[in-house]
């Protein structure tokens, strides 16, 4: 029998009355034909009473000095109270159902607590309750380690869950149900003219989401990959198909045709700060230091540009002051640039295309918009530009690539 993996986030599941369209869902699956597993998250968002960003905070209100191991405990409470609200209201519609936490579901973690990684899954038991003709509730966001430690599979966790049991079920489908219709061309709250798009390669999904697109974890799409199990991200709030994530060649087929669109979104990352570092007469390991100060450190650094005189790269607005203060003790002058915004464009399209760039900084000198730093890849441009222009520049950026009309992208 066919199985269908349905993942409802935080605010799927936030009141009542949306855990009646999670319902709805689930009885369309069953009418389907599947075979169904459902993936939860915590509840609601920061501020509701059991969101994982509430919990957190009872920790900051009293004594900040949890250990890593305690916080998972507490963390995974947040899900397991999400799949057995929901197996209740299940219970009741008839629907028989069963609850599993991550462990329980036969996911073994390495022991990175707060942020571990899926070693295996065996998925024995999951498909003993399906066989019994149960719907099958999993706690997402976590597992446990080989001798029994529960373990949080950290940010976006519940979307590498739902991937991961499709992979290892070798599930039809994996849908990720979310408050949005699916994937847009930009952040509808930015371009009121954003589309939503039908299909997206998985390459293009993950740089999607490394770039800012908050729809899906960027990780949970590299899984489903590796075996090619398609994703949806869909609305709870309507019955719309939303957006299929699969391979290139499927999305080929689907079209009917070669898909000829250069870009597929623009999406930003706000508030960074761009860190310049200029190389010393004959200093030729500058870099090494550099770069090895921030990693000692723990501080993450993106939008990497090295040549021989110097370094640019960025961190967030909140470590920039840290950083600073790394950098001139190991005697370093480092130039900073606080409260920009990472824009970029994502396609497949681009690949071996000429003209893409030139289009984009086209569309930025149009808005007098400066551009502080630029880099590309086969998939994705990218600019730093000041915060203040980061929404004119999307806005730039998506009108001059036609978003609003995918199919009439040219590079010229």
């Amino acid at each position: 029998m066919k199985i269908l993996v349905q993942k409802f986030g935080g605010t799927s599941l936030a009141t009542y009355e949306l855990r009646q369209r999670v319902i709805h869902h689930i009885r369309n699956g069953l009418n389907e034909g599947y075979q169904l597993v459902v993936v939860v998250s915590a509840m609601g968002r920061k501020g509701d009473p059991y969101a994982t960003d509430t919990l957190l905070d009872l920790i900051n209100q009293n004594g900040r000095s949890l250990r890593a191991r305690e916080r998972d405990l507490l963390l995974s409470c947040g899900e397991i109270i999400s799949a057995t609200t929901l197996s209740s209201m299940l219970h009741r519609e008839g629907i028989d159902n069963t609850v599993l936490t991550g462990g329980q579901a036969g996911i073994i973690t390495n022991h990175q607590h707060n942020n571990a990684q899926i070693i295996t899954i065996n998925p024995n038991r999951i498909r003993q309750e399906l066989n019994k003709g149960k719907v099958v509730i999993v706690a997402g966001f976590q597992g446990k380690t080989t001798d029994g430690e529960i373990t949080t599979l950290g940010r976006g966790g519940s979307d590498t869950t739902a991937t991961a049991l499709g992979v290892a079920l070798g599930a039809e489908l994996v849908d990720i149900f979310t408050d949005v219709d699916g994937i847009m061309t930009a952040d509808p709250r930015i371009v009121e003219d954003a589309v939503p798009l039908e299909t997206v390669t998985y390459t293009e999904m993950c740089n999607l989401a490394f770039q800012g697109a908050k729809v899906i974890h960027p990780r949970a799409v590299e899984i489903a990959m590796q075996t090619n199990v398609p994703i949806r991200v869909r609305s709870t709030m309507t019955d719309n198909p939303g957006t299929l994530v699969t391979s290139a060649s499927e999305v080929t087929r689907l079209a009917g045709e070669v898909q000829d669109r250069l870009i597929t979104g623009i999406t930003q990352v706000p508030n960074v700060t761009q860190i310049k570092v200029k190389a010393k007469e004959g200093q030729y390991d500058f870099q090494l230091k550099v770069f090895k100060a921030m990693a000692e450190n723990g501080i993450s650094v993106d939008f990497i540009n090295v040549n021989p005189s110097g370094v640019a790269y960025t961190v967030f607005d909140e470590l920039a002051d840290r950083a600073e203060e790394i950098l001139r003790s190991i005697g370093f002058e480092p130039e900073l640039h606080r409260h920009c915004a990472k824009v970029s464009a994502v396609g497949a399209g681009i690949a071996g295309v000429p003209g893409a760039m030139a289009k984009m900084v086209e569309a930025l000198t149009e808005e007098d918009i400066q551009i502080l730093q630029s880099a590309d890849s086969h998939t994705t441009l990218w600019v730093l530009v000041r915060g203040e222009d980061m929404v004119k520049a999307v806005r730039a950026l998506h009108r001059k690539f036609e978003l609003h009309n995918i199919h009439c992208q040219t590079a010229e």
